[in-house]
């Protein structure tokens, strides 16, 4: 089964909560799972030939939390190619935001444009619909985790 690191941007907790709640998931799957509530750029390169899946919530306009902008940053500028890299984004938003789940997004479009492999797609998880995240994203996750 697959090595997956998970890795969290959060401000109010619900990102760290739906990575909490992922992980028993993809453990019971027989998957070996590491959360990483404040990432950093070593720790995303141990898993640069494994399966990494991003949780993140969106700030201000599109905005990465502080917990994992700087990941995104690392990167962006240090890394380019990333071929042996497969990956799923689980975004977390608020629909009534201009920039709705903004901060999974941008990471998704710049691991495509690295070259890495998504495996499912990214889900869009709304506040406004959705108050309690993992509702929603449990069942992403199962799914997601057979797909590995």
């Amino acid at each position: 089964m697959a090595q997956i690191g998970i890795f969290v941007g959060t401000v109010y907790g619900n990102a760290l909560l739906v990575a909490e709640e992922a992980e028993p998931i993809l453990q019971e799957q027989g998957h070996q799972v590491q959360i990483f509530e404040d990432p950093s750029f070593s720790d995303w390169q141990q898993y640069s030939d494994k399966v990494a899946l991003i949780v993140t919530s969106t700030t201000g306009q599109g905005n990465f939390p502080d917990s994992i902008a700087g990941l995104y940053h690392d990167v962006k500028d240090k890394l380019g190619h990333q071929p042996q890299l497969r990956y799923g984004v689980i975004a977390l938003g608020d629909s009534s935001y201009d920039h709705f789940c903004g901060a999974g997004k941008t990471f998704d479009a710049l691991l495509q444009e690295q070259g890495a492999t998504r495996t499912g797609d990214v889900l869009l998880v709304d506040a406004m619909e959705s108050p309690e995240p993992e509702s929603v994203t449990s069942p992403w996750v199962e799914n997601w985790g057979k797909l590995l």
